[in-house]
């Protein structure tokens, strides 16, 4: 990304991005709409069984409850709201970039890029700057400009890079599916991972 204060000089140059940490949701598919198969001769086609494109399942986020009967978790989709979205960043985001960040790059501004999606929380929350307050890190929201390219690295490569690598997996249930795409996760090559964020 360049640096806006550089590119009336002669000589741009590009922002490190070391202090940004992008966040993003996704809706993962059960499978696609439209797949291509390349069978050998003789090899039987591929099945699929869905009646019709609106009853594909999808999943985004997650909650487990104790199924009273058989003690099986129950994973049941949750809405995501700005309310999900505060509870989110708070609970998880914050405490993961403060386990993570080194001690030397303390006075730094860390900043949390968001596309303008509804759910996503603004720049002036009150119950997010409470919970930075609380911390010992300069941590701020940053909304990506309207109409502006793609500089969601999480959009434009990893979460489209888990998707098809979870539709390799052929899931038959949701259950399957967030497995898979939680195996698919840990297992991610971070050196694949640093090449895409060379691409903003």
């Amino acid at each position: 990304m360049m640096d806006e204060h550089s590119i009336s000089t002669p000589y741009p140059s590009f922002k490190s991005m070391n202090n940004m940490v992008h966040i993003d949701e996704k809706w993962y598919d059960m499978t696609r709409v439209k797949n291509t198969y390349y069978v050998l001769p003789g090899e039987p086609e591929p099945e699929r069984t869905v009646s019709n494109t609106n009853s594909i399942g999808k999943t985004e986020a997650q909650r487990n409850n104790q199924n009273r009967d058989r003690g099986m978790i129950e994973v049941k989709s949750v809405k995501v709201t700005r309310h999900v979205c505060r509870e989110y960043l708070i609970n998880k985001v914050i405490p993961a970039i403060q386990d993570k960040w080194p001690d030397d790059d303390e006075g730094t501004t860390i900043l949390i890029q968001q596309d303008n999606a509804k759910p996503h929380v603004l720049p002036n929350d009150e119950g997010f700057r409470e919970a930075v307050e609380q911390i010992d890190l300069d941590i701020r929201l940053l909304q990506q400009p309207p109409n502006s390219p793609e500089f969601n690295v999480l959009d434009l490569c990893f979460h489209r890079s888990l998707q098809s690598l979870t539709d390799c997996r052929a899931p038959m249930n949701i259950r399957e599916l967030i497995q898979g795409v939680e195996e698919e996760f840990e297992n991610y090559d971070a050196p694949k991972l640093f090449k895409s964020f060379i691409t903003l």
